[in-house]
């Protein structure tokens, strides 16, 4: 399993689209640590103006931390569609260039070459928020340095203590590392019914969007679909940096992800098996 697995990463690293999520988050994260640098100190004021107004705050609130959490609410939203840019083609381009009868036709079993598939995929997942950690708060500690982080919510404001934090990003990306294997596998889950790649990535980021849509609507009858929706779960990370952890929802939210993996990989197992080669 793990020589098949070698040579998925070859494949995927061998494309020019693999390397477009690694260059849009390098380009977008050094954006916003030049606009923190430059403007930061305003921007943040103009954030904290109405709580100085009640209270003192004393101490560098413009430090790694804080640019790596708003770097994290920016692009862990975007990164999806990075993902299913690679894994959406992890099937349906091996359709596409015709090679997916030759590779079917190898002494190996389904199972196995879509599971090779799938842990090569996970690799490209881990590798791409490993890069997005480094140039984010790697780089965010180096240019501001560290301090306390200050969370601001619609109704209550957080403040984690700097010695208290580096377990949570880590925690955070976690979760995050999760979440995007729920979007590897509904895409692999697609691509196995395709013939070339764009069905399952364009389909890919449609389901995702509507299901935030549906997730952002306070309507009774979405209210009691919401549990169910994979992309309501995806955020938990957020709840990593509340000052008292809510383990039972941030478990309940893990324990729902990874349902969500096995069903969509079963699926894909399932149809992958009962696909036709000789059409």
């Amino acid at each position: 399993m793990w020589a098949i697995t070698k040579i998925e990463l070859i494949k995927i690293f061998a494309k020019p689209r693999s390397y477009i999520g690694f260059v849009a988050i390098a380009i977008i994260v050094s954006m916003i640590h030049l606009a923190m640098y430059v403007d930061g100190i305003n921007y943040i004021q103009f954030i904290t103006n109405p709580i100085e107004a009640a209270f003192n705050i004393e101490g560098k609130i413009l430090n790694g931390n804080l640019v790596c959490f708003i770097i994290l609410q920016t692009l862990i939203i975007q990164i999806p569609l990075l993902v299913a840019l690679v894994t959406g083609d992890l099937i349906s381009g091996e359709a596409a260039m015709g090679t997916i009868r030759l590779l079917l036709t190898r002494p190996l079993s389904r199972g196995k070459i879509l599971f090779s598939k799938f842990f090569a995929g996970a690799a490209y997942v881990f590798v791409l928020l490993l890069w997005l950690g480094l140039t984010s708060l790697g780089i965010g500690l180096l240019i501001f340095g560290a301090g306390d982080l200050i969370v601001l919510k619609s109704d209550m404001i957080t403040i984690i203590q700097a010695d208290d934090i580096l377990w949570r990003f880590y925690a955070a990306l976690s979760i995050a590392f999760l979440s995007l294997l729920v979007v590897a596998s509904f895409s692999l889950l697609l691509s196995c019914f395709a013939e070339n790649s764009i069905g399952p990535i364009i389909s890919t980021m449609a389901v995702i969007i509507l299901f935030t849509i549906i997730g952002a609507m306070d309507i009774p009858l979405f209210d009691k679909i919401k549990p169910f929706l994979f992309t309501t779960h995806m955020v938990i990370w957020r709840n990593m940096f509340d000052q008292v952890l809510d383990v039972e929802l941030i478990r309940n939210s893990l324990l729902v992800l990874f349902a969500h993996v096995v069903l969509f990989m079963s699926g894909a197992w399932y149809f992958f098996n009962k696909k036709d080669i000789l059409s």
